[in-house]
């Protein structure tokens, strides 16, 4: 781990993503909440938030944060034939949370994965990335798109 003792503590968050594609008849059956195994966006949900929480038991050299707030929103979005999971962490400390972001997404993305599994086995967990942060010593940072715009 490097040290962070000597950064200033600062509000910071960070905003991840990722993207579950798959076929039009399972994202119709969870917008009507009718896969087999349950409510998938609630337990993805949770399963983002859990995986926040515990970064560095996933990650061996992540500093463990106290998070102030998480935040994981799930999509179904059928004309682009996907799910879209939006993660978004806070705290204030000496290092940011874009890694806490990226396991909430992530883990949101594959908890949808393994229980629509069953109905898409060729079900994709695509375009995980930081989307946005904020905070500490390089301040505002957006990722842009393809046509430069945030």
């Amino acid at each position: 781990m490097i040290d962070v003792g000597a950064k200033e503590v600062t509000r910071r968050r960070a905003v991840a993503r990722a993207l579950v594609r798959t076929t039009d008849e399972v994202l119709e059956r969870l917008e009507a909440g009718t896969v087999p195994k349950g409510d998938v966006i609630a337990t993805a949900r949770v399963a983002g938030i859990m995986a926040a929480k515990n970064t560095p038991d996933i990650l061996p050299l992540c500093h463990p944060l106290l998070l102030t707030h998480v935040r994981v929103e799930l999509e179904v979005d059928r004309p682009a034939g996907c799910v879209r999971v939006r993660a978004a962490c806070e705290t204030e400390h000496r290092t940011g949370v874009e890694m806490e972001a990226l396991c909430a997404a992530a883990a949101a993305a594959l908890c949808v994965h393994d229980m629509c599994k069953g109905l898409d086995p060729a079900i994709v967990v695509d375009d995980l990335c930081v989307e946005e942060k904020s905070g500490g010593k390089t301040g505002d940072w957006r990722r842009l798109d393809a046509r430069g715009t945030a």
